[in-house]
C-alpha cells in the first residue's frame, strides 16, 4: 500500500480470531473476499442448553470455557466459538490442534486444582448437537463412580460464594 493509504474501508477476514483487512489482489481473491462475506466465520451462536446449563468462566482462543452448573462434579465444558460444526474433523486443521491444546489445558488445571482421581473427556452431541467437549473431574466414591455421569440423578446447584470461589481458582489455574 502506498504511503499514508488507509485500511479502514476494506473488507475484514479471519484467521482464528485474528482479523485481517487488505485489499483483494486477483478475482480468485476477490471470490474469496466475497465467501467470507456471506458466510463470516463470527456467526457463533451458543446453544440455549449450553447456555442454561453452564457459566463462562474464560474466553480462548478458540473455545469458550464453561462451568457446568452441577456441583455433584467440577465439569467444564469447551465450546469452540466456530460455527455449525457439530464433530471435531469439521474443525480446520489449525483448530482442531487448538482444541487438543485447550483441552489438555482445561484438564491440567482441573487435575491440579481438584486432585481428581481421574479426568474424564468427552465430545458425545447426541442431544445437543452444537461441537463441545466436557472434561470432567472424577473421585472414588463420587455420585455413580465409576459409570458415566450422563443421565445420572438431578443436577444439583452450587452455593453462589462456593461457584464463584471454584471459578476464580480456575481462572487462576486455567492462566498460569
Amino acid at each position: 500500500m502506498a504511503s499514508g493509504s488507509s485500511t479502514t474501508n476494506l473488507p475484514k477476514a479471519h484467521i482464528g480470531n485474528i482479523a485481517i483487512k487488505s485489499k483483494p489482489s486477483s478475482e480468485k481473491t476477490a471470490s474469496l473476499w466475497k465467501t467470507l462475506e456471506e458466510y463470516p466465520l463470527d456467526a457463533f451462536k451458543l446453544d440455549h442448553r449450553l447456555a442454561n446449563d453452564s457459566i463462562s468462566i474464560l474466553k480462548t482462543g478458540l473455545c469458550d470455557f464453561r462451568l457446568a452448573r452441577d456441583c455433584r462434579w467440577p465439569w467444564l465444558i469447551l465450546v469452540p466459538q466456530r460455527a455449525d460444526i457439530t464433530e471435531i474433523f469439521e474443525l480446520t486443521p489449525l483448530d482442531q490442534v487448538m482444541l487438543t491444546f485447550e483441552t489438555e489445558l482445561a484438564s491440567t488445571a482441573l487435575k491440579k486444582v481438584t486432585g481428581a482421581t481421574k479426568i474424564n473427556v468427552a465430545a458425545i452431541g447426541n442431544i445437543v448437537r452444537q461441537l463441545h467437549v466436557h472434561v470432567v473431574a472424577r473421585f472414588e466414591g463420587d455420585p455413580n463412580w465409576p459409570d458415566p455421569i450422563w443421565g445420572y440423578g438431578k443436577a444439583e446447584a452450587y452455593e453462589d460464594a462456593k461457584r464463584d470461589q471454584f471459578i476464580e481458582t480456575m481462572r487462576e489455574a486455567l492462566s498460569s
